[in-house]
């Protein structure tokens, strides 16, 4: 057995390196797919409820050190293509048996489009995958017996692409351990993609900057992840340009209405009277919820000093907010 988990964290390093000398920012994970270093802040005073992925924000408290304190264990801040660095950072993580990619930073400035499966939804329609057009269209089904992606998740991406005029070019297919697919695109520099979960069609996740995606070559928990057919030798291709407006949403209206607060998002004031109705013993979670949802729908760093402020009224610190608000920042970042 320890043979065969050396043997794992071995590949994982080799896979790792590849990438890195390829561009690809990397850091170990453990078969859970969160990042394998856990958080050097993780028993300091408010540090949040989590500590395995680094925090994000500026350097006012350990829970929102992105790695400036020197030491590892800051998730996807610690992501480096510096062969040194990811051999130190493989060897402080024995226990890895994958990589992470950073997404959004250069040079690919990597986007991951993740169509979901369902586990009670049967084999899709094989021919739902080739309709999406091209080489990666053939890609998306379900090569060597293996589960096609959701219909739902497949069937949203034809109907955005037929709606919106774009095509899905040839680029990078990893196959997931459920049966799903990241497609990864390059974006360009100066724009900046968030992660969000199902907001741009049911069943689709996308990670951008702040979050990354297992690499292929990585064993987790529930299986390998590998590179579709015809991937080989790839690189991620440009994001189409209406593809791209639809994953960077415009920013939100600003309103100084009855109740309301000049500079506030107008779609997080409901998040933000959330945060403000809570009573002693819920504030920290309802902060959590709240911070959870902007971060999924795009929001959530524009929004952050909103709710820091909203729940220093309720009566939590300003390091316990930030702390939590970093905790569901790094939840919502998670995995692909």
């Amino acid at each position: 057995m320890a043979i065969t988990a050396r043997h794992t964290t071995t590949l994982a390093l080799a896979y790792a390196l590849s990438a890195a000398e390829n561009g690809f920012p990397v850091i170990p994970l453990s078969p859970s797919k969160l990042p394998a270093l856990r958080s050097p802040h993780r028993n300091e005073p408010g540090s949040g409820a989590t500590g395995d992925a680094g925090g994000v924000g500026g350097t006012g408290g350990p829970g929102m050190c992105r790695g400036e304190c020197g030491l590892p264990g800051h998730g996807v801040h610690d992501a480096t293509t510096d062969p040194a660095a990811v051999r130190a950072l493989f060897a402080a993580a024995p226990w890895a048996t994958g990589y992470g990619i950073a997404c959004g930073r250069a040079p690919h400035h990597l986007i991951g489009v993740d169509l979901d499966v369902t586990p009670t939804t049967a084999p899709a329609d094989s021919r739902a995958g080739g309709r999406l057009g091209g080489r990666l269209g053939g890609r998306l089904g379900g090569p060597n017996g293996a589960p096609d992606p959701a219909p739902d998740s497949v069937a949203a991406l034809q109907q955005l692409a037929f709606q919106h005029l774009f095509t899905l070019p040839e680029t990078v297919v990893v196959l997931t351990p459920s049966g799903g697919r990241h497609i990864w695109l390059s974006g360009p520099a100066g724009i900046t993609v968030p992660n969000s979960a199902s907001r741009l069609a049911p069943g689709i996740d996308v990670r951008g900057a702040g979050g990354y995606l297992v690499g292929p070559g990585s064993v987790t928990a529930r299986g390998a992840y590998r590179l579709a057919p015809g991937s080989a030798g790839l690189t991620p291709a440009p994001c189409p340009r209406a593809l791209l407006r639809l994953l960077t949403p415009p920013e939100r209206g600003r309103h100084s209405g009855p109740g309301g607060h000049r500079g506030r998002p107008a779609q997080g004031h409901g998040l933000v009277q959330f945060v403000l109705a809570a009573h002693a013993g819920q504030r920290n979670t309802r902060l959590f919820w709240a911070a959870c949802r902007a971060y999924e729908h795009g929001f959530g760093d524009s929004l952050a000093e909103t709710l820091v402020d909203a729940a220093v009224r309720t009566g939590l610190t300003e390091r316990e907010a930030r702390a939590t608000i970093a905790s569901a920042s790094r939840l919502t970042a998670g995995p692909a």
